[in-house]
């Protein structure tokens, strides 16, 4: 990926590469300072967990100056904390989001209720005889720690092959301590010389590409690809940055004239108006079709008018067909 950011943009010396949690492995970080590079990530589960105290501290924590929509005053942002902490070797900045707080929930005993179930499921295998050799009892194992690592680390989950028991027991002290960390995560910089609020902010820059992929998935509903040749799979993904970018352009150009919305929101409102096709038999045995807008309401019509787009979506089209020839 460093290669190709090169080959793309000319990655030079003292540049700052940011990512996620995901690609924050020790080996990554030595792959970019090698490079000259800095680096700005977001630290891993493990590593956040070690900074609790740091955290039930509430002492220092400083509010990040977050601008509601000008256009919308009563929808609020959740409001987020920062605290830095600096070692000799990185700059960590402890991060608060009360927003967080209960999506974090959520996933977490979303994802403990199927580990739950599939710890009953591999209990009654081996309870049941359909699952007796330890080794594969223990595959079985790894299989469900690998599958749900944010909620497997609370339980201890073991194999007893002497008894030939199978247990899991929930660890309540660690338990305790995903749910005060729910909302909080850390970020972490070689960087010495960002302040808190400077190193989250650049952290946030990520969301726009994240919002990007979103966008493709959800509001475009680009996804999945189920073409097999190379070259459909290449046409499929022009078409998603093709539709992107008039995401982008119908936002940014709502934005400029004061209308702070969403793609979705003018989609949503948009596709009530339609084009139908009215279909006319006649005594003779011919048939008309006319295709034709239905009458836009006024919200179409003053988004229309925003987007500098006709009103008129396709001019009306008649087409006359004999169904006697036909038959």
């Amino acid at each position: 990926m460093l290669n190709l950011l090169h080959d793309r943009v000319g990655l030079c010396p003292g540049q700052t590469v940011v990512v996620d949690r995901g690609m924050s492995y020790g080996e990554n970080l030595d792959q970019i300072r090698s490079r000259g590079l800095h680096y700005l990530v977001a630290s891993r589960q493990p590593e956040r967990d070690q900074w609790l105290g740091e955290f039930e501290d509430c002492e220092g924590f400083e509010e990040m100056k977050l601008t509601s929509s000008p256009t919308n005053p009563y929808r609020k942002k959740s409001p987020v904390r920062v605290r830095m902490k600096k070692t000799l070797e990185e700059t960590h900045v402890l991060c608060l989001s009360e927003g967080r707080t209960q999506k974090d929930k959520a996933i977490r005993e979303k994802q403990e209720q199927r580990l739950v179930a599939d710890l009953d499921k591999l209990a009654k295998r081996v309870s049941d005889g359909r699952l007796v050799k330890p080794e594969k009892i223990g595959e079985a194992i790894g299989r469900l720690k690998e599958r749900y690592p944010r909620v497997a680390r609370y339980y201890d989950i073991q194999y007893d092959s002497g008894s030939k028991t199978f247990s899991a027991q929930l660890i309540p002290e660690k338990h305790a301590k995903a749910l005060t960390l729910d909302g909080s995560y850390l970020l972490k910089t070689d960087r010495k010389d960002l302040t808190a609020e400077q190193a989250w902010r650049i952290y946030n820059l990520l969301t726009r590409a994240e919002d990007a992929f979103r966008a493709m998935k959800s509001p475009l509903q680009e996804r999945p690809i189920f073409h097999q040749l190379p070259h459909r799979v290449d046409t499929h993904i022009f078409l998603c940055v093709l539709a992107y970018h008039l995401l982008v352009a119908t936002e940014k150009t709502l934005r400029d004239k004061g209308v702070h919305t969403s793609f979705s929101a003018v989609r949503e409102q948009l596709k009530t108006h339609r084009v139908s096709t009215i279909v006319l038999p006649t005594d003779d045995g011919r048939v008309l079709k006319i295709r034709k807008p239905s009458t836009p309401e006024p919200g179409h019509s003053e988004l229309y008018r925003l987007l500098d787009v006709p009103e008129q979506v396709i001019p009306p089209r008649k087409k006359w067909i004999d169904t006697n020839k036909t038959a």
